[in-house]
C-alpha cells in the first residue's frame, strides 16, 4: 500500500495533516508535535489518537509522502 496522508490546506499544500494510513489502517492525528521545512519539502512529527508518533515527509518534486515511526 502506498503511504497516504490526508491534509487540510489553506495557503499551500500541505498545511496541516489530519490523518494517515499505516499498515492498512486509517489513523487520525491528535496533535502536530512539530513541523519543519527541508530542501525537499515539508515534514511533520505527529501524535495519533492511539498515542503513536510518526514522522511524515512530503517530497514536493514527486508529490509523495513518506511515513516513518521514529
Amino acid at each position: 500500500m502506498v503511504d497516504l496522508v490526508e491534509c487540510h490546506s489553506e495557503i499551500e499544500y500541505p498545511d496541516r495533516p489530519v490523518a494517515l494510513y499505516w499498515q492498512g489502517r486509517r489513523l487520525e492525528i491528535a496533535e502536530i508535535l512539530t513541523g519543519w521545512r527541508t530542501p525537499a519539502g515539508k515534514s511533520f512529527r505527529v501524535l495519533t489518537r492511539d498515542n503513536q508518533v510518526f514522522e511524515l515527509s512530503y517530497q514536493e518534486t514527486t508529490a509523495e509522502w513518506q511515513i516513518n515511526q521514529p
